[in-house]
């Protein structure tokens, strides 16, 4: 349910029940700590939330004077002296208000700011299976929607809490001293205040949970058909007048639940009302006996007085009999958070990094095994050695492990069991910016930022130059394509770079690699899925970077195969078979079988020539 939903009502869901959090001292020494750093300031919003509560009472109290000393008693003087000073006093009491809800609102947003960024910087060393295994939703929604929370929790909870209890305590103190009889019919009448609260409440809350359900649906229908894929979907199978009629029908039901939310609102403010004037009348008929038969000290004013106090009593014991439901969902919050931070980060960075004096750029994988889980078993006892400057192709049928591979080099991912390493050190024994700063990798799914094409090549190296942003496009063969559009490297290429093609991304993604001037380049089938003459643009940007490079690919074309220095054959995780290619086609195995069915057949098509 949205943060706003949570704080509309005053009861838990049963899925708030049963994940209701354990209170420890842990807990809540953790949620101190993100305090204490501005404990100067909390305190003094707690001092200021005490004055003010109790400048907000004496409007009251001084109403009771005016009504004896002014009006009652015609003495024009004193009447005009109250009522500045009640004037003078709500004024101050506004004025503490406000410095107190600016400080307030300072201490929740640089706390949410400190938890914001301890949360970005704590998500961004999760290793990739974090990412590939949890809900991206959800993991948003611990970073804005969870954490905006905590900011309510400081600003509306943690401060009701304070200035209601002590509005509450000082509206009974002066009740007491007005006149003790009167504050206890008035302190037994405000429970009753509650009951209408509890039965429209609990209404409330039923219909907020059916219109929460109905508000998804109808965002779901929104994600599903007003998306780049679903607008295509639906167009292409005539489907808008079905779309339309099922987002009118969730559309209808949500009207219905707000129209019965809003009437549960009305009947709750006539119930309300008649109950809030039970408690003013008991005390007008009460104080009227006391005062006419048996207290001459009880005043007109004082009654007033009482009155005026038991109503700015309502409120607050509505708040605090509903502490508890707060509080729960306060601690739920922090505890939601906390279950994020708790996770454990998979790659780590070494304490002690290994210092390589002399960078080569070899990698070796030493008898490694891996597996996402361990009913399946991805790699196993993988060892081949790539010397600076040489090319390996790894190639296979899908799902044999070779985009695997590849992620163990810059640690994505780490080995179950084995090594694997670069320039004759372990991995897991580097600086992970240093490592992954020696490794560029061209993958078959292209990602760019929203931007321009200057801000996406940037990223790979924000201090280099035109002249080295031109060169690097140029050897991408995309500079050409750039140079024919209107606002050239500064055009802008959509979300995810919708606005270029499949090729022209794979080109941008060929320059970015070139900027950052890796030792090792990694080819993930980079041409795959592409047409002919993108496939060939791209291929002859690759083919120089196979020659001057230290280079791995995983390729489906043939040309590709036969320019680097060695081929591995992978089957089920496992090296089949090793070599060149013509010595490969000889043995009539793994990749004589991919020869026949893949690479011949795309050379073919390429190519009718090529292959004789």
């Amino acid at each position: 349910m949205s943060q706003r939903g949570m704080r509309g009502n005053r009861y838990l869901s049963e899925e708030e029940k049963k994940n209701k959090p354990k209170v420890t001292k842990k807990l809540l020494m953790r949620i101190a700590s993100y305090l204490k750093p501005y404990a100067f300031q909390m305190t003094l919003v707690l001092v200021l939330i005490a004055l003010s509560s109790s400048f907000s009472l004496l409007p009251s109290i001084i109403t009771g004077k005016i009504i004896d000393e002014g009006l009652i008693k015609q003495d024009l003087g004193v009447l005009i002296q109250l009522i500045l000073l009640s004037l003078a006093v709500t004024v101050g009491a506004q004025l503490i208000n406000v410095l107190q809800s600016y400080l307030n609102s300072w201490i929740a947003q640089h706390i949410t700011f400190d938890m914001r960024n301890q949360m970005f910087r704590h998500l961004q060393s999760m290793s990739h299976r974090f990412f590939t295994t949890n809900n991206q939703g959800d993991i948003i929604t611990r970073m804005t929607s969870d954490i905006s929370g905590v900011q309510s929790i400081i600003t509306n909870t943690l401060v009701s809490i304070l200035s209601n209890s002590i509005t509450l305590i000082v509206a009974m103190i002066a009740m007491f001293q007005k006149n003790a009889l009167l504050a206890i019919i008035g302190i037994i009448i405000v429970p009753i205040f509650t009951i209408p609260t509890k039965m429209v409440g609990k209404t409330r809350w039923e219909i907020t949970n059916e219109a929460q359900k109905c508000h998804d649906e109808i965002n779901g229908i929104l994600n599903e058909t007003l998306s780049v894929s679903g607008q295509l979907l639906v167009k292409l199978f005539s489907k808008e007048e079905q779309e339309a009629a099922r987002y009118e029908e969730v559309n209808r039901r949500m009207v219905q639940l707000n129209i019965k939310e809003s009437m549960a609102g009305r009947w709750f403010r006539l119930v309300l009302s008649t109950v809030s004037t039970i408690g003013p009348m008991l005390i007008y008929l009460v104080g009227g006996i006391l005062m006419m038969k048996y207290d001459a000290n009880l005043t007109v004013g004082d009654i007033t007085v009482l009155v005026s106090l038991l109503a700015r009593m309502y409120q607050p014991v509505n708040s605090l009999l509903n502490f508890s439901v707060d509080w729960i969902r306060s601690l739920s919050l922090f505890q939601r958070i906390f279950d994020y931070f708790d996770m454990e980060v998979e790659i780590k960075n070494p304490e002690h990094p290994v210092m390589i004096e002399e960078i080569k750029g070899s990698v070796e994988f030493n008898e490694v095994n891996f597996h996402y889980s361990p009913e399946r078993q991805i790699l196993k006892n993988i060892s081949f050695e790539l010397t600076p400057g040489k090319s390996i192709a790894i190639v296979g049928p899908s799902g044999s492990g070779k985009s695997t591979i590849i992620n163990l080099i810059p640690r994505i991912y780490d080995v179950i069991s084995g090594e694997v390493l670069f320039d004759g050190v372990d991995v897991r024994k580097l600086d992970l910016s240093f490592l992954r700063s020696q490794i560029g990798l061209v993958s078959q799914e292209t990602y760019l930022f929203n931007g321009t094409i200057r801000e996406n090549l940037l990223y790979a190296n924000e201090n280099a130059s035109e002249e080295m942003i031109v060169e690097a496009c140029k050897k991408a063969n995309i500079h050409d394509f750039i140079s024919r559009q209107p606002e050239g490297y500064d055009t802008i290429v959509g979300n995810r770079g919708l606005k270029l093609s499949g090729g022209e991304k794979q080109r941008l993604s060929i320059a970015r690699v070139l900027l950052k001037n890796p030792t090792i380049i990694i080819f993930d089938e980079a041409t795959s899925s592409l047409d002919s003459i993108s496939e060939d643009l791209i291929q002859s940007a690759i083919d120089p970077l196979i020659e001057s490079k230290t280079s791995i690919i995983i390729a489906h074309r043939l040309s590709t195969v036969l320019a680097c220095d060695e081929i591995l054959v992978l089957k089920d995780g496992e090296i089949v078979e090793r070599g060149q290619h013509d010595d490969l086609v000889k043995l009539n195995g793994t990749y004589t079988e991919l020869y026949e069915t893949q690479f011949k057949r795309a050379l073919e098509k390429l190519n009718p020539c090529e292959c004789e």
